[in-house]
């Protein structure tokens, strides 16, 4: 399979993960768009086909470069500027310090991630929850930790999540439905379903 089809397959994959995390009953499909184009209207540049759940935008938006089939999940910090640059006052008043960040095609930032100034991700890169990314990745790369470092294959790693056995097919079934799947999946009582937690 050629690498842009394989890309473009492990994002459908991973965008489906990040759907499964829409709350109950939500028109996740109506916020995604409604997020893609607060994010336009700020000055990010957003690709097509794109899934924003991150609401904190930099100061600098229009330092931004969004590929196509992107999903960005809750949480994920964009930082466009080094706050350090308050150390250089005594020489420099006026200092401040920029950089742009580029998300390649197809890649996916997981809940709480951070992108320091001047970070590229190459197409199908996937950014574990909590990572914090600087520099250049490349395609194809899972980046974990902090310092964020690549510890995998994107492609490697949609190929056993796709035979995981606690992946369920449940999105987009109602509340109630999805809900006894899981459950039962985990033999979780269904009597204790009902209860308030």
């Amino acid at each position: 399979m050629p690498m842009r089809q394989l890309l473009a397959r492990i994002a459908r994959g991973l965008l489906r993960i990040a759907e499964r995390s829409a709350p109950p009953g939500a028109d996740w499909q109506a916020r995604d768009r409604e997020h893609v184009e607060v994010w336009r209207r700020r000055g990010v540049t957003v690709g097509q086909g794109c899934r924003i759940y991150a609401r904190e935008l930099p100061a600098e938006p229009w330092l931004i470069v969004i590929g196509n089939d992107v999903g960005i999940a809750g949480g994920v910090r964009l930082l466009t500027h080094d706050g350090m640059a308050y150390r250089m006052r005594a020489e420099r008043p006026q200092a401040q310090k920029f950089g742009v960040i580029t998300i390649g095609d197809h890649s996916f930032i997981g809940e709480n991630a951070i992108l320091l100034p001047g970070t590229r991700l190459g197409a199908g890169v996937m950014i574990v929850p909590g990572a914090v990314v600087r520099g250049t990745v490349p395609d194809n790369s899972i980046v974990m930790g902090n310092p964020g470092r690549v510890v995998g294959r994107t492609s490697l790693f949609l190929r056993r999540a796709v035979r995981d056995p606690n992946v369920l097919d449940t999105f987009g079934l109602p509340e109630a439905e999805r809900r006894a799947i899981v459950r039962a999946h985990f033999g979780l009582d269904p009597a204790d379903a009902n209860r308030p937690a």
